[in-house]
């Protein structure tokens, strides 16, 4: 235990080393993807804008380091322009204003953040298609294209968003639409063997299920491995809020899958059903996301059964640790090495990643015993 202890003691240092340096290079920018050791920044709409504001609150939280809270309030106030627009708003708002604007305001109590919170809940229960009991995820990317039928499984760690709010403004319609999606999620993405869909295709007039998409899988019917980690997490984050045992039972079922099919050191394929002449490159991110889910599912799993998901947990994020680092190299803005954005494109396949980097620094939040800003 006290090797344990040390190594996770040493993991939170060395983070927060690697933040006064990065900081105050990527200031109040939304980095995605590490490419030739630096971070290339995204537009504020894009998917991935509040991960790195996130990890910053998530530090905050602990250090009380006014350099970062500063950014990541910065940060908070860019996402403006996004509401302003709003025509590129998607699924992936619940993300991009929870680890932003929740986080602020639980930590801070900022009442700013609170109103912009709520109002991104209101649109993210907005895209919810009541006929097929799904919410949408990307909006018509050109003329004749039609995503009104389209759900995917990283949606799940958008609801979170929903259940907050019903718990901040006592009314239960946020919670239902959450619960609906999820039950959704249940019946057409995860499959017997505790494998996942990424997209699946409803017909938007009738709800009926017409199909799955490959997405960023290797095919439809393949393992996605970030897209079992979704659905690991967000799942037992849904029980978490309800405590509703099929959720937690989903949970379970994903993160056996997962973890059965994890290789020796921890980190997994980011598919687990490729071909043996596709290259299994290691998606770092996945296994960050698993094992912060994993830790959460470990406390609300029976003690019999906890320490399975937490030693794996604990296992990873060792890995991730130990093997997949850059903590030394000061020309690397990522944090942790080797994570797979989207083979199907060829984009960013074997790059440090800020969800990967977010969801590790989480992890290790846990260990530490601080509260999990996706939570």
């Amino acid at each position: 235990m006290t090797e344990q202890l040390n190594w996770v003691d040493g993991a939170w240092s060395t983070i927060k080393n690697k933040l006064e340096k990065t900081s105050e290079k990527i200031g109040a920018n939304f980095p995605h993807a590490s490419e030739n050791g630096e971070y290339v920044f995204e537009r504020p709409n894009w998917w991935t804008a509040a991960f790195w504001p996130g990890l910053l609150w998530q530090v905050y939280q602990e250090s009380k380091d006014e350099k970062l809270k500063a950014i990541a309030e910065e940060c908070e106030v860019k996402l403006d322009e996004v509401i302003k627009y709003f025509y590129t708003m998607h699924h992936d708002v619940g993300f991009m204003w929870k680890l932003t604007s929740v986080a602020r305001y639980k930590l801070l109590g900022d009442e700013e953040s609170k109103k912009r919170a709520l109002l991104i809940a209101h649109i993210l229960m907005g895209r919810f298609n009541a006929n097929g009991n799904y919410i949408q995820a990307w909006n018509n990317w050109g003329e004749g294209d039609d995503k009104s039928g389209w759900s995917i499984i990283d949606t799940m760690m958008n609801l979170p968003l929903l259940y907050w709010a019903s718990e901040e403004t006592k009314n239960p319609r946020f919670k239902a639409v959450a619960m609906k999606h999820a039950d959704t999620v249940l019946s057409h993405f995860i499959r017997e063997d505790g494998a996942v869909h990424h997209i699946v295709e409803f017909d938007s007039e009738t709800g009926e299920c017409v199909g799955h998409i490959a997405g960023q899988g290797h095919s439809p019917f393949s393992a996605w491995a970030r897209g079992a980690a979704w659905a690991l997490y967000g799942m037992t984050l849904c029980y978490h809020f309800t405590g509703e045992d099929r959720y937690l039972q989903a949970a379970k079922k994903v993160a056996h899958f997962f973890i059965a099919n994890l290789p020796e050191d921890y980190v997994p394929v980011w598919d687990f059903r490729i071909p043996e002449d596709v290259t299994a490159y290691r998606d770092s991110s996945a296994g960050a996301i698993a094992a912060s889910g994993l830790l959460l599912l470990a406390e609300k799993a029976d003690p019999i059964e906890s320490k399975l998901y937490r030693t794996a947990g604990e296992n990873i994020l060792h890995s991730l640790y130990k093997n997949y680092g850059a903590w030394e190299d000061p020309s690397q803005d990522g944090m942790i090495l080797h994570g797979v954005s989207h083979y199907h494109n060829g984009k960013y396949v074997d790059n440090p990643l800020i969800y990967g980097d977010f969801y590790f620094v989480e992890g290790i939040a846990r260990l530490k015993g601080f509260e999990a800003m996706s939570q």
